[in-house]
């Protein structure tokens, strides 16, 4: 991990298109199947849209059937915090980028293996860098 990324909100408002910002910065969702890498199959890295910081493989990408990009692990634990999340009425795990503290998702317990978990994450959180180095934001 590099060094922590620390800006106030009006700098990332400033910076993050208002659906990138209310889904990272506020911990906002967006709507399941609408998301730009629900079903994206290209080879590559997803990094976090806020600071670059490489999150997930597309390698660990798979369909959950929940119409947001679901993997299995983080490409290093040390990519991610988690914290519980009260929010609506439930208890969850929230999945944050632990360089910059972006919101990306949340994760289950009802993933395939070897993991057993689902790191069910918001498309606005990631910009995919495809392996031939093609950008396709």
């Amino acid at each position: 991990m590099t060094d922590k990324v620390r800006r106030s909100d009006e700098e990332w408002r400033r910076l993050l298109p208002p659906d990138v910002y209310w889904i990272t910065r506020r911990g906002g969702t967006e709507r399941p199947f609408t998301g730009a890498y629900w079903q994206t199959k290209t080879p590559g890295l997803y990094v976090c849209r806020c600071c670059g910081q490489p999150l997930f493989s597309s390698r660990t990408k798979y369909d959950s059937g929940t119409g947001w990009p679901s993997f299995r692990a983080p490409i290093d634990e040390a990519a991610i915090t988690t914290r519980e999340d009260h929010s609506l009425g439930m208890v969850r795990t929230e999945v944050l980028c632990s360089r910059c503290d972006a919101h990306l998702g949340h994760v289950f317990p009802d993933g395939p293996p070897p993991t057993g978990l689902r790191y069910c994450i918001n498309s606005a959180s990631l910009r995919l860098v495809p392996e031939r180095g093609e950008d396709h934001s």
